[in-house]
């Protein structure tokens, strides 16, 4: 089968190879020598089973049609097939089976390739092994039809029961204590064949009887399923998933902004634990799932990220990136954090659930990797996307149409779909349930395009002319940026509308943010105007901000408490140091501060018996022990610490990831693959045709002439060709201490290295003369 496989191959045109190539994006990676490797490797059971994984419910009941009508030779043919399938689009799937080359061979003589078979259900259309295969007794039944239906009308309800349900697939079913009575009967009647001590499979022809009305396929849905769901203004749509966009930002930077405080501790499995998990949910407002699924798109979008602390513990917390993210508008914010989405291969919906070993999934864990993540965000998007703008679907209609469009690919991915859903409504994707307009761009860019492609950190100007399409569509959706506020007499300042961001920054330091929304409203606190004095304002700078930020007349209880506030600031003094010298002998300590080789410790005394340094221990005492002084290490406790050596050991280097997607296949870039496998092809065939001579060449004579015999005589007709210009094949071993032959056209012999073209690949090659076992004139 290999060998004519290969050669249907060898027969196709360059557009046919390439529209396979085209079809099977695997088959290219890496690209293959040949045409045999390329017959080997669309059979095998990875690339079969890759190549199924995108076929519809119809297709793959077409396919099961034609595993089902195989004679005892394994053939089949167009019009059995069709006249199984009995629907006139049978035709079309059974075309796209052959383009695939998962079904080969002319019209009357049709092969399931032997990988489908390997990957594939052992019970095609979910009907059992024909009775000859099974028993020698149902056989006999099976044999005489009459007799086989008057047995079925003669089984007991309960009995009928169960083959009604083995009928409908899989054909097999377990024995349990309450069935046994029903299964026992249809055993002893020859309708079900025990295969083991606890298993029965019905056999085909049985199957087939109780489908005369659905069919031998079952029931055939060559059209996917409808999705009608609720119809939405349009633009009412867009208004509200331009909102939840306002909204997703918001909370991704109060998130990052909490991290920033308080650093979340990563487990020592890796990830973010249910406590900290929990406060940063609670300090932005939130549910911990959707605390979660923000906290791995920030990671995905490189806005936060793990670093290691002075004790060497490893902590979350937001990156560089992260300060040039906040600087840009709303639009090109979003777009980020949405890429980042569709990209990655994270699904944050797992976080909170238990694992194999009933343990909790913690975000940003490698529990939480899924490598088909993008795909499932892809495939949900896609059918929103096709639906009329402004239809909302229920979550059933865009499963159902999922499962119909790739039946191998949705199977366990229920959840995984509706958590789909799910984050595209937090993050402003869809809105109302219907995916918005700057929705069905993202999804149609595939991820491609946005802020993080053109920029590593994300960095763009607010200027129109550099948003991306996406951002453009929701920026004309978002309300203009304000750069002022109106301050009202009970010290809250209402945000009509979004703030610059600068206007952010100044309101997120002189006041508390109380509700968010078309307006967002803050209040300015006791707590807030002394968390501004700490930054360094003063109480001018204060009445300067709100009175050239407010529209409104600053309030005279908002100039009192500033002016309150500020005169009590700074009574206590707290600073801190880096290290001590305490020492019951002033004098001594009088010495150490006029001594001029410890002026760069910048030392000052705060007692009579104490001096400060804002420098650390380890410097503070290799400063004193090379200036002489023969200083102790103490703890917090006054006990001296007993310095020892330290070992040091290399960092553990992570393995770098392996990129697993399929190559985007061009039509220059599949021509000149096509082109490769040709040549590579026509190469590897001529090889099999070399002369004896040259093939069996080794090194160790040729036709009974000794190794230096043969090599003269290959030089001969070497420089016999060089004068001709002729075809010569060449016998030498390479590098690796092989031996090959290849057809060339010498070119030139000198310096010990004969220099040819390669006939068919017109690529030019240098061969070293000592390593050249014969040369044979090509005839």
């Amino acid at each position: 089968m290999a060998t004519t496989f290969a050669d249907h191959l060898r027969s196709l045109t360059d557009a046919a190879l390439g529209e396979l190539l085209r079809l099977r994006p695997d088959l290219v990676m890496p690209v293959p020598a040949d045409l045999s490797a390329l017959a080997v490797r669309a059979q095998s059971r990875v690339s079969v089973a890759r190549a199924l994984d995108g076929l519809d419910h119809f297709t793959l009941q077409i396919l099961d049609a034609a595993r089902l009508t195989r004679d005892p030779d394994g053939t089949t043919s167009v019009d059995a097939v069709l006249a199984m399938a009995a629907r006139p689009e049978a035709r079309a799937a059974l075309t796209r089976l052959r383009a695939l080359f998962l079904i080969t061979g002319p019209d009357d003589a049709l092969h399931v390739v032997p990988g489908v078979d390997e990957v594939s259900s052992p019970y095609p259309a979910g009907l059992g092994r024909p009775a000859a295969d099974l028993d020698a007794g149902t056989a006999a039944l099976c044999a005489d039809p009459a007799r086989l239906r008057r047995t079925l009308l003669a089984a007991p309800p309960q009995a009928r029961a169960v083959l009604d349900r083995l009928a409908a697939g899989p054909p097999v079913g377990t024995l349990t204590g309450s069935a046994n009575a029903p299964v026992t009967w249809l055993v002893d009647n020859a309708l079900l064949v025990r295969i083991s001590d606890e298993a029965v499979e019905m056999p085909r022809e049985v199957g087939l009887l109780l489908r005369r009305d659905s069919g031998p396929l079952g029931a055939v849905r060559p059209q996917p399923p409808a999705v009608t769901g609720t119809t939405r203004d349009p633009k009412t749509a867009d208004s509200a998933g331009a909102g939840q966009a306002m909204e997703a930002v918001r909370l991704t930077e109060a998130l990052l902004d909490a991290l920033d405080a308080e650093p979340a501790a990563m487990l020592r499995a890796g990830g973010v634990g249910v406590r900290d998990l929990r406060r940063l949910a609670k300090a932005i407002g939130v549910e911990e799932p959707v605390a979660a699924l923000l906290l791995e798109v920030a990671n995905a979008a490189g806005l936060a990220g793990e670093a290691e602390r002075s004790s060497g513990e490893p902590l979350f917390l937001p990156t560089v990136a992260y300060d040039a993210w906040r600087g840009q508008t709303l639009a090109p914010r979003w777009e980020r954090l949405a890429t980042a989405w569709l990209a990655m291969t994270r699904q944050a919906s797992l976080v909170g659930q238990r694992d194999e070993r009933d343990r909790p999934i913690n975000a940003l864990s490698m529990d939480v990797e899924r490598a088909g993540a993008p795909a499932a965000r892809q495939a949900v998007l896609e059918v929103l996307g096709e639906l009329p703008p402004g239809t909302a679907p229920a979550p059933e209609e865009v499963l159902a149409l999922l499962t119909w469009r790739a039946p191998r690919r949705a199977k366990g991915r229920e959840n995984a779909h509706r958590a789909v859903l799910a984050d595209a409504a937090t993050l402003g994707v869809t809105g109302l349930g219907a995916v918005t307009s700057y929705g069905r761009l993202l999804a149609a860019t595939d991820g491609e395009g946005g802020a993080a492609d053109n920029d590593p950190l994300g960095v763009r100007a607010g200027g129109d002319s550099e948003f991306s399409e996406v951002a453009r569509q929701l920026d004309g959706l978002l309300p203009a940026p304000v750069d002022h506020v109106l301050v009202q007499a009970d010290l809250t300042v209402v945000v009509p509308g979004p703030p610059e961001p600068t206007l952010a920054d100044e309101l997120e330091l002189v006041a508390e943010h109380e509700s968010a929304g078309g307006a967002s409203v803050y209040r300015v606190t006791e707590a807030s105007i002394r968390r501004a004095l700490d930054a360094g304002y003063t109480a001018d700078d204060l009445h300067a901000l709100f009175r050239r930020r407010s529209r409104t007349p600053v309030p005279q209880g908002l100039t009192y408490l500033v002016d309150d506030i500020a005169r009590k600031h700074g009574g206590l003094r707290v600073g801190g140091a880096g290290a001590y010298i305490r020492s019951d002998d002033e004098a001594l300590l009088v010495q150490l501060l006029a001594d001029r080789r410890l002026t760069s410790l910048g030392l000052r005394r705060l007692a009579p018996t104490v001096l400060a340094t804002p420098y650390q221990v380890g410097r503070l005492l290799t400063a004193l022990r090379e200036a002489g002084y023969p200083p102790v290490h103490e703890d917090a406790s006054g006990a001296a610490v007993v310095a020892r050596p330290k070992t040091r050991r290399a960092a553990v280097r992570a393995a770098a990831a392996l990129k697993t997607e399929p190559p985007i296949l061009t039509a220059p870039r599949l021509a000149g693959i096509v082109e490769h496998i040709r040549r590579g092809d026509a190469a590897a065939r001529a090889a099999r045709r070399a002369p004896v001579t040259v093939r069996a060449a080794n090194g160790h004579g040729v036709e009974g002439l000794t190794a230096v015999q043969a090599h003269t005589q290959a030089l001969a007709v070497l420089q016999q060709a060089v004068r001709d210009k002729a075809l010569v094949w060449v016998g030498y071993v390479d590098a690796h201490g092989a031996t090959a032959s290849r057809l060339v056209r010498p070119v030139s012999i000198g310096a010990g290295y004969l220099r040819a073209e390669d006939e068919r690949t017109e690529m030019l090659h240098t061969f070293a003369l000592h390593r050249i076992t014969a040369a044979v004139l090509d005839s």
